[in-house]
């Protein structure tokens, strides 16, 4: 064996030991506000999205960003760049670093509670639903009833729009919108109580099963379902969960800005699984074993 080849071997063992010892460990997110600290994990699921707010954090990009956008029972978001220096009522969502991120759906991950997320442009702009490079919103959510959730929602909305375009649900419409702009899971809730109504004057079907655990997530800890599959998850937060709590609290301007301003500061560690799950309680699915 010349001694190219046996190199060339060395680089190939090496590299394959080192993906084998990096399984081991993980990286541990950290998001410092005024009203307490989330740690949150990255889903290996969902690599691009994983890979750069790594990359991003620690280069300190959302250091000293706001929580610009907030609506109690759906969401927090923030990693605008051009909130940093930002004036007080000052519009502030459109910045981003300059580039976006394919999405990334897994049929496994889901907007629960403390769900990290991408934020994105409306699918009319951006019909792949790529991901903001930066931008990202925290699920706050509500509690969901089993029978809401066991609706078809595309279905749901083709029936919604042959209800409003008749010009007698002129104030169905005025309402719904008024609804969507000031919360969107009272919205989703109304839209959900109209099923029946809809199945009756439509003859749509609107039953849809749902997978078991986001079943039970959604009826225990909550969040907002009508994302799935919208928007990218790519990790969640498994401590401090009433760190959301308190922001989505606070007192907003009309366009969803909190009047205080609450600032981020986002570290990584990396940290053996054992001592995450051991620190946290975060449990990490099994891998299969290779036959």
């Amino acid at each position: 064996m010349n001694r190219v080849t046996f190199f060339s071997l060395f680089l190939s063992f090496a590299f394959l030991l080192g993906c084998a010892q990096s399984k081991k460990t993980d990286y541990v997110v950290t998001i410092k506000t005024n009203y307490g600290d989330m740690v949150a994990i990255l889903y290996d699921e969902t690599p691009k999205h994983k890979e750069n707010f790594i990359k991003l954090a620690k280069e300190k990009y959302f250091d000293s960003l706001l929580f610009h956008r907030v609506i109690p029972n759906f969401m927090i978001q923030g990693g605008d760049p051009n909130s940093k220096k930002a004036n007080a009522g000052q519009p502030i969502g459109t910045g981003s670093p300059g580039y976006t991120l394919p999405a990334e759906f897994v049929p496994s991950l889901f907007h629960e509670k403390g769900s990290l997320s991408a934020a994105r442009q409306e699918d009319k702009q951006n019909p792949k639903r790529a991901s903001n490079g930066s931008q990202f919103y925290i699920v706050h959510g509500q509690v969901w009833k089993e029978s809401d959730l066991l609706i078809d929602q595309e279905k749901l909305g083709m029936g919604i729009r042959q209800l409003i375009s008749k010009p007698e649900n002129k104030p169905l419409y005025d309402s719904l919108v008024q609804l969507y702009q000031t919360d969107q899971n009272a919205y989703q809730a109304c839209i959900n109580a109209l099923a029946p109504r809809i199945e009756k004057e439509t003859g749509l079907k609107l039953n849809k099963p749902m997978a078991s655990e986001r079943l039970k997530a959604y009826t225990t800890t909550g969040g907002s379902p009508h994302l799935d599959d919208e928007y990218t998850v790519f990790g969640k937060v498994i401590k401090g969960l009433e760190v959301i709590d308190k922001i989505a609290a606070l007192e907003r301007n009309r366009a969803n800005r909190p009047k205080e301003d609450v600032r981020m500061f986002v570290t990584v560690e990396e940290l053996s699984k054992k001592k995450i799950t051991k620190l946290y309680g975060y449990e990490y699915p099994k891998e299969e074993k290779k036959k």
